[in-house]
């Protein structure tokens, strides 16, 4: 018994070590709850989600036999464009969309009505100045909505025109179906069938809890290691009947215990304070949480090993916050890149974290259940390898 007694009691020491070593430093744990709430705070006020609408001008010639008044195009477009002006002159239209005074420049064709009635297309030029791949695919989905918009006028004019000539000619029996019908037959009514409607803060809040928990894990855990690994302790333990998995076991115990507190934390302000629900069972949430928090310590320890100061542990540790930002879903859907990339960016545990946390808080139940065995091959690997690498540096030592 002596022996499994004496493993626990050197684990637990380094258990309450780093936990003292922590708590010496109350700012750095305050500022690491607090700080990423009152950015959350600044984001929610500051960002409404909705998108400023594109100023755009029409260039439309009375030839087009197309609407002249901006009323008429801005009931067509809807909020998205804001129509600033119907006019003749293109040179001008595009002179102001190149100083940045609009965002949309559309130029209507010169013989729609002859062209539909000749049964030819006509083109609808949309003129964009955006170096911004992103906003260029909006404009450019906004001057599409606008072009079937006019289509649909076209053809109400047509059809129009047509029940009138049959009514001349003395067909009065022709059924009047108003023209807007026949140009548009359908309308789309959409229902949002998801268990909740989080506005923008609440569906960011699960994602931004799985970036400030790995950045925790990550950072502090690897800093630890490292600095006893560049100030000689690894000497001391060579020469002691301490082993590389009690100093591992160690570490994770005790920053797993300040992780599962700071989450802890953080779910409360995130439920209290910014009213994030959480429909999924707490216990299958608690314990995503524990395994994605054993995947980053265990991220965070093998960051230690590769690292030779202080110094590169913390930029690797920031190169990983930065990767995260990027690829992990946190600014853009991890669908939109491509296969390569995706497969990198699964290696990530925030990647994985955020979408079982936006599952489980807001949809009650997750369709990727496969993400929680993929936390747990990180956590397997990275820790395995960090394991490795600690056992060669102690007999190096």
């Amino acid at each position: 018994m002596r022996a499994p007694l004496s493993v626990v009691v050197r684990i637990f020491a380094f258990v309450g070590k780093e936990l003292i070593e922590t708590f010496r430093r109350p700012g750095a744990i305050i500022s690491l709850v607090l700080g990423p709430f009152l950015i959350m705070a600044v984001f929610g006020l500051g960002y409404s989600g909705v998108r400023r609408p594109l100023e755009t001008i029409i260039v439309a010639s009375p030839s087009t036999q197309l609407p002249t008044d901006t009323a008429t195009y801005q009931d067509l477009t809807g909020p998205a464009l804001h129509i600033q002006q119907v006019t003749q002159d293109r040179s001008a239209a595009e002179a102001a969309l190149h100083e940045g005074k609009v965002d949309v420049v559309v130029v209507a064709p010169e013989d729609a009505q002859q062209q539909f009635k000749a049964g030819k297309q006509s083109e609808i030029l949309v003129l964009v100045d955006e170096v911004d791949p992103v906003k260029e695919n909006y404009a450019q989905i906004l001057g599409a909505t606008l072009a079937d918009a006019v289509n649909r006028k076209v053809i109400e004019q047509a059809v129009a025109e047509g029940q009138g000539v049959a009514i001349d000619a003395g067909n009065p029996d022709v059924p009047l179906i108003p023209p807007e019908v026949v140009a548009a037959p359908t309308t789309a009514v959409v229902q949002n069938l998801a268990p909740s409607k989080p506005g923008v803060l609440s569906y960011f809040g699960p994602a931004v809890l799985a970036l400030i928990l790995q950045h925790l894990a990550v950072t502090l855990v690897a800093l630890s290691l490292v600095r006893e690994r560049m100030s000689g302790v690894m000497e001391l333990y060579r020469i002691s009947p301490v082993s590389g998995a009690e100093i591992l076991a160690g570490k994770i115990i005790a920053f797993g215990v300040l992780g599962a507190a700071i989450a802890a934390i953080t779910v409360g302000l995130l439920v209290g304070g910014f009213a994030i629900p959480v429909l999924g069972d707490p216990a299958l949430l608690t314990g995503v949480i524990a395994l994605f928090l054993l995947a980053s310590l265990g991220v965070g320890l093998l960051i230690a090993m590769l690292s030779d100061s202080e110094r590169q542990a913390v930029q690797l540790s920031l190169l990983v916050l930065l990767a995260s930002v990027f690829f992990s879903g946190f600014v853009l859907s991890i669908d939109e890149f491509s296969p390569l990339v995706r497969s990198l960016a699964y290696l990530l545990p925030v990647t994985h974290g955020i979408t079982l946390l936006q599952d489980l808080m807001l949809r009650g139940t997750t369709n990727a259940a496969w993400e929680i065995g993929a936390l747990g091959l990180i956590a397997l690997a990275s820790i395995a390898a960090a394991w490795l690498l600690l056992q060669r540096a102690l007999r190096t030592a």
